[in-house]
């Protein structure tokens, strides 16, 4: 069944998402078959519904690098952390972002030092404190996929028109198809399948995925973040298995084939490709997005002089890892250990979107 607006009420019920995982349990397969869930939030959603547990043996869910504070490079914490200590600087942020460890400690540690840092729950908000305290320079630290760009965008717009100079973004912006195509591309690729991201396709539309079936001649399904919709959608990706792949559309509520038109106008007029640094993925062609030469007067690396450095991953953590689908969280060892909410040592573990968080939140529910 594909899960449509006006079937919507009956495709939320318990016994719709119990019937599903019967169904998916009963499909006959060659053998076990390992899906990825691309998006932070499926990952949380498959653990907080205790989806595993409905799935059975022959089904394994894999995380992907669908969290966009998990996936930044080090080196990006670290120009993030040299940043915060410019004098006169005001650094407004996310929440998420705050406990990321960098090579010298994490944006906390730096507020705790004195650094003026501020959480933030929109860029519009950063705008507003650039234009109360015009005597400081606000940076917003813009991390994220294609989901959250636009608002950035929109907020560079404003300050442009309004001509508030003392505001400026510092940039980590990345693209999920070509990290997907990343992995595939690997030589120990192992995945059967793709639940792709549902908030991310509403801006790029579902052909910006055809790749996926085109050139690796794999199955993929779009899919909502309900238990029902995961579910269905994993039951797709069953059904394809045994047929011909493509990449299916079941989130048609809020998914188009091309598209949010006016968002993807956004991305084309401030922003331009470059090889990004992923977090466990390395250098990917094409999947960062920095700001054009003609915006650079808005661009904060630009502005104070700041210069990637090179960065080593935490000691003992596997984040790359778990972000390629090849461990569980279960497998790092300081998982639950050393590494807690509380005292994080690698992203996956800090992020409301990371499998580590996941895992650690709902515990024996998503343990493989």
């Amino acid at each position: 069944m594909q899960p449509t607006d006006n079937l919507w009420p009956r495709f939320t019920r318990p016994d719709y998402t119990q019937g599903m995982a019967a169904k998916i349990r009963e499909v006959p397969l060659p053998r076990k078959l390992r899906f990825m869930e691309v998006c932070g939030t499926h990952t949380v959603n498959i653990a907080r519904f205790g989806l595993r547990n409905l799935l059975g043996r022959a089904v394994e869910m894999v995380s992907g690098p669908g969290c966009p504070v998990c996936v930044t490079h080090g080196a990006d914490i670290d120009l993030a952390l040299e940043l915060a200590r410019e004098k006169g600087v005001t650094v407004a942020t996310f929440g998420d972002v705050m406990g990321v460890p960098g090579s010298d400690g994490s944006l906390w540690t730096e507020k705790a030092r004195g650094r003026d840092i501020r959480v933030v729950y929109s860029p519009r908000a950063a705008l507003d404190m650039a234009r109360r305290e015009r005597g400081k320079q606000v940076v917003f630290l813009a991390f994220g996929f294609e989901t959250t760009i636009p608002a950035v965008l929109l907020t560079l717009e404003r300050a442009m028109f309004e001509k508030i100079p003392n505001f400026s973004l510092l940039a980590f912006h990345k693209r999920t198809p070509p990290a997907v195509r990343a992995l595939l591309a690997g030589k120990d690729c192992k995945i059967d399948g793709f639940i792709l991201p549902g908030h991310v396709s509403t801006v790029i539309g579902r052909r910006a995925w055809d790749f996926i079936d085109e050139d690796f001649s794999l199955p993929a399904v779009i899919a909502g973040f309900d238990a029902a919709d995961i579910l269905s959608g994993i039951h797709e990706l069953l059904k394809m298995t045994a047929g011909k792949p493509r990449v299916l559309n079941a989130y048609r509520r809020a998914v188009t084939e091309e598209g949010n038109p006016r968002a993807l106008h956004l991305l084309e007029t401030y922003l331009k490709p470059f090889a990004a640094s992923w977090r466990g993925l390395g250098v990917i062609p094409d999947s960062g997005l920095k700001l054009k030469e003609e915006f650079h007067p808005f661009d904060a690396a630009k502005r104070f002089g700041l210069t990637p450095q090179k960065a080593a991953a935490p000691r003992g953590c596997i984040c790359g890892d778990i972000l390629k689908g090849k461990s569980f969280p279960s497998d790092c060892p300081l998982f639950a250990g050393t590494c807690r909410p509380d005292q994080a040592v690698g992203p996956c573990m800090v992020s409301s979107e990371g499998a580590c968080g996941a895992y650690y939140k709902y515990g024996r529910r998503v343990l493989p």
